[in-house]
């Protein structure tokens, strides 16, 4: 009987914090276009709190980034994962997803100008605190956040998961505003050991506030459960690892209670 009612009280402490996250589909529009964003927060909070920009992969706004806005908002932040490519663009293949990936990094003031009209979305919830932001980008939005960063964004903190540290304009003291945390997989052929160090040299050489963690033996998506199946299909070294995933979670944790306590 004892064990029943455990295994009750714990559902129902499950579906009442399931039932306390709010999450709201965003229709938005950049230089007439129209993208779809993803709010997640805790209603149950009472006031303000920080707010997360989720930055998508190359393949575009999917469930995985809606997974992680929540993850967050679980957390006691209201996160928005924003749309960088537009509504219901999503690549089906790798070719795509470069395709789509450069003509972001192509055409830098527009992504600019799209990031921050999702920005001020998420700053002007009515949940957050517009003083106390972060960006976290996996893979593409990882190296996304990180020239952001390095373009000056007003933002206090940048998490970049298995994202590209590599830049043809490395960042002078005074250009990077944000503390950033990069969790990077140390056998990822996409972020090579080269651009690992010439991202550590540039960060100190800017005397920027960083924390790199490389994890031994994970690829490329190490956070991403399914990515195998994906790396499978196209031949890629993507590849899920469970160690380097929930301890780059339990770093994301600390760097964000750090960043705003």
């Amino acid at each position: 009987m004892k064990r029943l009612l455990s295994i009750l009280t714990l559902a129902l402490v499950s579906f009442s914090l399931q039932a306390a996250i709010k999450t709201d589909e965003i229709k938005y529009y950049v230089a007439g276009k129209e993208f779809t964003g993803f709010m997640a927060y805790d209603s149950s909070i009472k006031g303000k709190r920080p707010g997360i920009m989720v930055m998508h992969e190359w393949w575009g706004h999917d469930d995985y980034s809606r997974k992680r806005a929540k993850k967050f908002a679980k957390l006691g932040y209201t996160a928005f994962a924003l749309d960088m490519y537009g509504t219901g663009i999503q690549a089906k293949h790798p070719d795509d997803a470069k395709k789509f990936m450069n003509s972001i990094f192509a055409d830098f003031a527009n992504t600019k100008q799209r990031f921050n009209t999702a920005f001020d979305i998420l700053k002007n919830h009515k949940t957050v605190d517009a003083s106390k932001t972060a960006s976290i980008g996996y893979c593409m939005g990882g190296g996304l956040s990180l020239a952001l960063a390095r373009g000056g964004e007003e933002i206090d903190g940048v998490i970049v998961v298995h994202g590209s540290l590599g830049t043809k304009t490395p960042a002078k003291p005074g250009d990077i505003k944000a503390k950033i945390l990069v969790l990077n997989g140390a056998d990822d052929p996409f972020v090579p050991a080269a651009q690992v160090n010439a991202f550590k040299k540039e960060m100190d050489a800017a005397k920027v506030d960083y924390k790199l963690i490389n994890y031994k033996g994970a690829k490329h998506s190490f956070s991403v459960k399914g990515a195998d199946k994906k790396g499978k299909k196209f031949n890629l070294p993507l590849e899920y690892n469970k160690e380097a995933d929930e301890d780059s979670w339990k770093q994301i944790q600390t760097f964000l209670k750090s960043l705003f306590n």
